[in-house]
């Protein structure tokens, strides 16, 4: 536990005290991923010292927000709060959780300010003292939250099955987590893992991706998705000649609260996007799926159960049913031909089944 601490203590120092804004960072590892276009102009409204102050990826927000209950994790400031308090509208929530006394104040000192700009008579966010790993010490009540969001931040956690285990405890059935972070291409040495700037600058913590998935796995996400990845080019001669041959990755990562297999499964079922206010023309699920407004598209199983059993489903329909298995999908049997047929009888064919 005292490991747990010390490194809480020392990410606290390195937010709240040696960093004084995003230009104080050692690497671009955390400024490498794009903000969304919607989001932009919401962004440039956003009071100075908020935007400053804040260390995360980019913008990595899922669409469908209006009225909905968000909780970030590791909120610092409050920029990305203050952005989804102006995409859940009046009737939504946002909750940010963090541990750092100087980010949070930065966040409170601006919030009478932010809920004007928004035109709304009281503020739709609320911002907490806390551990993302004990988010009960927070009052996030079990299955109250539609989505969870964070930016560049699970990795900063000494304890990372705590804070997915408290994830998708306080996630709603169907509830999502939307995340961005960094990975590494192998598992990081704990002499780096033990370096306050390389863990400072979010890449000492980083997770070699096939753990993250064990990890998830665990608690019964069988089926995450990545949205995007990008190689991050650290751009510092003293943290690359700490890095020596590891490589680390900006991911973006959707995680559903759903009862997935952990395969695509064919059912021959198809999706249909009927469009959306924030997403008229095309929604992309993942790096693989992108539906097209009004284009039929055959979907695996999993697909289809997020798309119809998440807050996705005001804007999808779903044809077919799971009551015929066709196998795993994109994988079809073969025809087999005459000639085949006489090799196989003759004793030449090596058959699976």
């Amino acid at each position: 536990m005292a490991e747990h601490v010390n490194t809480h203590e020392a990410v606290q120092e390195y937010y709240g005290k040696t960093l004084q804004s995003s230009n104080d960072l050692k690497s671009n590892c955390c400024t490498s991923s794009s903000i969304a276009p919607e989001h932009k102009n919401i962004l440039s409204r956003i009071d100075d010292e908020v935007l400053a102050k804040f260390y995360g990826c980019g913008s990595p927000l899922p669409s469908h927000l209006q009225g909905s209950t968000v909780l970030d994790l590791g909120c610092g400031t409050g920029r990305d709060c203050y952005l989804i308090s102006h995409l859940v509208g009046g009737k939504g929530t946002v909750i940010g959780v963090d541990m750092t006394d100087e980010q949070l104040d930065v966040a409170n000192r601006h919030l009478e300010s932010m809920t004007a700009k928004w035109g709304y008579s009281e503020p739709n966010v609320r911002f907490v003292k806390g551990y993302i790993e004990d988010l009960a010490s927070c009052d996030i009540a079990d299955s109250s939250v539609d989505v969870v969001i964070s930016n560049c931040v699970i990795n900063l956690s000494p304890d990372k099955p705590k804070v997915l285990s408290e994830v998708f405890r306080v996630l709603k059935p169907g509830g999502e987590l939307y995340f961005s972070d960094v990975y590494s291409d192998r598992r990081v040495p704990q002499a780096l893992r033990e370096d306050n700037v390389f863990y400072g600058e979010c890449l000492g913590g980083a997770l070699y991706y096939q753990d993250f998935r064990r990890i998830i796995a665990d608690f019964g996400c069988r089926d995450p998705r990545i949205v995007s990845s990008s190689h991050i080019t650290l751009d510092n001669p003293e943290i690359e000649a700490r890095a020596g041959t590891l490589q680390f990755y900006s991911m973006t990562i959707r995680a559903f609260k759903l009862d997935l297999e952990d395969r695509a499964e064919d059912y021959g079922q198809v999706a249909v996007y009927r469009g959306a206010p924030d997403q008229p023309h095309r929604f992309v699920l993942d790096e693989h799926h992108c539906f097209e407004t009004g284009r039929a598209a055959l979907v695996d199983g999993n697909t289809a159960d997020i798309l119809s059993k998440s807050r996705l489903n005001t804007s999808f329909d779903i044809i077919g049913t799971k009551n015929v298995h066709y196998g795993l999908f994109g994988h079809y049997p073969l025809q087999a031909s005459a000639a085949d047929s006489s090799f196989e009888e003759s004793g030449g064919g090596g058959g699976c089944c």
